[in-house]
């Protein structure tokens, strides 16, 4: 369903994202977490067409984003960490302007299931400039659903969120994912990665050094020392050490790193530094 294939994002003075592969299959839902600026918004972004990628091929159920950028976009919807919506527009206009673009037939009752799900009936006619952080973020990712994506993209998607907005989008996610929705969750919250996702992504600096199922993560460190295997978060952390132990094996004498291969953890994708 998603496809990334040594993908790769240059800007002028920095690489954002170097050689990353993976593979998403319907109803898989991928964990992509990583320190701050390690690629995670860059990666959901050029999925979307949003900036162009330097290298390398993305695709959504078969379509590519440099040759079928339309085709794409009809399948996929992407959340973002601060979704810019229209302050003159209310919640209803936001939602028919998003069925009109996407062509979406006899959407109202969608739209008041959405609402409804997401308590967000009450403020209907109220104007975007007027709702809080919480209910933008809503409002957001009820647009989202209401295209009836093949892959959805969520880019800390918690973000202002309250305990029960949390659980009723974890409860929406997995209902997503059950109906054949490929799923990419950037998010700093392990514990919330942890409840849903089937897979794990970990970046760092723009490469990839972990791909795979939450359960080959567990097993990669089970039994060392002081880690509990059970728990996503050491394991995570685990990574991260790994990840400063080949920094400092790999400088050389003259303080240049070298460029080693690193794998993932899983044969449907698979992430390396070019040499």
């Amino acid at each position: 369903m998603i496809e990334v294939n040594n993908f790769c994002k240059a800007y002028e003075n920095a690489i954002a994202v170097q050689s990353l592969s993976f593979s998403l299959r319907p109803g898989e839902v991928l964990g992509l977490v990583g320190r701050n600026g390690a690629g995670k918004t860059t990666t959901l972004r050029a999925l979307t067409g949003i900036i162009p990628a330097s290298g390398g091929t993305l695709s959504v159920d078969g379509f590519s984003i440099a040759e079928s950028p339309i085709e794409l976009k009809k399948r996929t919807a992407y959340v973002p960490d601060d979704p810019q919506l229209f302050g003159d527009l209310s919640v209803q206009q936001h939602l028919a302007f998003q069925a009109s673009v996407y062509g979406i037939p006899q959407p109202d009752a969608h739209i008041s299931e959405l609402l409804e799900m997401f308590e967000l009936e009450p403020k209907r006619y109220a104007h975007a400039s007027g709702l809080s952080r919480g209910m933008r973020q809503k409002l957001a990712i009820c647009c989202a659903y209401l295209q009836q994506p093949k892959a959805l993209l969520l880019d800390e998607p918690m973000t202002g969120l309250d305990p029960q907005a949390i659980r009723v989008l974890k409860q929406s996610i997995t209902h997503q994912a059950r109906n054949g929705v490929a799923v990419i969750i950037s998010s700093h919250l392990l514990a919330m990665v942890e409840d849903i996702c089937s897979h794990l992504l970990v970046l760092d600096a723009g490469k990839c050094k972990f791909f795979g199922t939450l359960q080959e993560l567990r097993q990669k460190f089970a039994g060392r020392e002081n880690n509990d295997a059970s728990s996503l978060e050491q394991a995570f952390f685990s990574t991260l050490s790994e990840i400063q132990a080949e920094i400092a094996h790999e400088i050389d004498g003259t303080g240049l790193i070298s460029a080693a291969p690193t794998t993932g953890g899983s044969n449907s994708g698979s992430c390396s530094t070019p040499s």
